[in-house]
């Protein structure tokens, strides 16, 4: 366990400092694998109740690009097409509270349904009895009765916890986002570690967060996880100004900053896998692996990155050789890691899928 100064200092490294520090990050590495997901990207609406800064997903819902609600048939025949291309992995996302939108909640309705949670649960209900891909969803805030629904056909899930800095909330970043209050997010990640259900979360570098608070971010983490036990893999993901957005002209972080941040990261939590996406990164992945990241994230041969539509996700021969180059081995894991396929940590119907 390092200590809020501890980490500011290596958060701060600079020269040969910083080498020793990626050193130590990569001699904590279990194996030489650097591990992805196979999956398929499904954006269920593009309706959101917050507005970040940074965001180019959400759309108003008189936009022409808008989708209240992508039909079941529509998700179902990409879900069984990404069967065909091997995938295992159905990634469900959607904005945050998008019923709460009467447009979205009329649209539900004529499908049949109550809300968007009741939807979502049709729909990775279908996907386990239908296909051999496993469901990971990313809804955003949940209760925990919310949690403990979704627990029963999700594999595992996610949410960024991004920063725990309240400070940000009087920012371009979240002033217009309720759903980024970091003790509303901390409190569904915990809530899911009471639900034992395997956890993906991570933290937004360079939107405007101060070092001490990314250390404060790490730690919140470190004292969750030490607690629960749950969190399977942490994201370090970094801000990217795109044409549009209200932090158009924000700069990003630098590399050393990012460099920094995945190495601390991984010294912090050797138990977990520690993912840069590398559709947000070509020219720079293979510094991240050797900075101590294991993980690329789940990658699609079918789908785009909606999040990121300007960023294609690369080929998998690509990130082959990325890999190899640097010694390592690329292997394909499920949207569950390996440390979790347990029965305390998996339903019923997910443990008897899988095993």
């Amino acid at each position: 366990m390092l200590s809020k100064d501890e980490l500011i200092s290596l958060l701060g490294v600079q020269g040969n400092d910083v080498l020793q520090l990626m050193m130590k990050a990569n001699a904590l590495r279990s194996d030489h694998n650097i591990t992805y997901s196979k999956n398929v990207f499904l954006p269920l609406t593009n309706i959101c109740r917050n507005e970040c800064g940074y965001c180019t997903f959400r759309r108003e819902v008189d936009a022409p690009d808008a989708t209240l609600t992508m039909p079941p048939h529509e998700v179902m025949a990409t879900i069984h097409q990404a069967d065909v291309y091997g995938c295992k992995e159905a990634l469900f996302t959607f904005g945050e509270q998008a019923d709460a939108t009467r447009e979205v909640k009329d649209a539900l309705e004529r499908l049949g349904f109550e809300g968007m949670l009741e939807y979502l649960y049709y729909l990775c209900e279908r996907t386990l009895h239908e296909t051999g891909l496993l469901p990971h969803s990313n809804p955003g805030i949940l209760k925990k009765d919310e949690l403990k629904m979704l627990r029963e056909v999700n594999a595992s899930m996610g949410l960024m916890l991004e920063n725990t800095s309240t400070r940000l909330m009087e920012t371009a970043a979240h002033q217009k986002s309720p759903g980024k209050d970091p003790k509303l997010r901390i409190k569904t990640i915990e809530n899911a570690g009471k639900l034992k259900i395997p956890f993906t979360t991570g933290l937004l570098i360079g939107v405007g967060e101060t070092v001490e608070e990314r250390a404060e971010s790490l730690l919140e983490l470190r004292r969750i996880q030490n607690e629960y036990g749950h969190i399977q893999e942490i994201i370090i993901q970094n801000f990217k100004p795109k044409t549009g957005i209200e932090m158009e002209k924000h700069p990003e972080p630098s590399l050393l900053e990012m460099i920094r941040m995945v190495s601390v990261t991984k010294l912090l939590f050797p138990e977990c896998g520690v993912q840069v996406p590398p559709n947000l990164n070509r020219d720079t992945a293979q510094i991240f692996l050797l900075a101590g990241a294991d993980d690329w994230g789940g990658i699609s041969p079918l789908t785009r990155d909606y999040v990121n539509p300007e960023a294609p996700w690369p080929e998998l021969d690509e990130l082959r050789i990325l890999t190899e180059e640097l010694g390592f081995q690329l292997k394909e894991r499920l949207p569950v890691y390996p440390e979790y396929i347990k029965k305390d940590f998996l339903s019923d119907v997910i443990f008897k899928k899988i095993s």
